[in-house]
């Protein structure tokens, strides 16, 4: 008889060498992907960014593993809903490594993101996602996600960004 693979997803912590590892091997992967831009990491980057994460009191990282193998990831970040006046996440990073993508990681990864977000007290989650990433896409939209308006007839809300260095 063959046991299924046994999949946990946990806060990682920062000062854990294994998970201070898993985060970034799994942040550069995503990175590498082309739905994370296609190039890796650089190693100034790698070598302080568990660091940086730890110092930074509105982040937190999910790390989904497969018998003890690192193979999904979401960075996240408290934010503050001033419409709500309540505490929001947003997932910054979310990556699941290529041969375990459609295996239930991605949804496992968001429920135990949206258990922790009602933990720590938020009103939603939000994410940003390419409009070409059609996995992703339907990923969210099948858990409840959607984009972000507040009257159709203004538009939905667009992600903008100027890159300061």
């Amino acid at each position: 008889m063959t046991l299924a693979p046994a999949l946990t997803i946990d806060l990682a912590d920062y000062a854990d060498p294994r998970d201070a590892a898993d985060v970034v091997a799994l942040l550069d992967a995503y990175a590498r992907d082309p739905m994370g831009g296609g190039a890796p990491l650089r190693e100034e980057v790698k070598a302080r960014l568990t660091g940086d994460l730890a110092a930074n009191s509105h982040a937190f990282s999910m790390l989904a593993r497969i018998d003890g193998e690192a193979v999904g990831l979401a960075n996240c970040f408290m934010g503050y809903s001033t419409f709500a006046a309540a505490p929001l996440v947003n997932i910054h990073d979310f990556a699941v490594l290529p041969g375990h993508r459609g295996t239930g990681i991605g949804k496992a990864l968001l429920a135990a993101i949206e258990a922790e977000a009602l933990k720590r007290g938020a009103c939603k989650v939000t994410l940003e996602v390419l409009s070409g990433n059609h996995p992703a896409k339907a990923l969210y939209a099948a858990q409840g996600y959607g984009d972000y308006q507040l009257d159709p007839a203004s538009g939905h809300a667009l992600f903008w960004q100027k890159r300061l260095t």
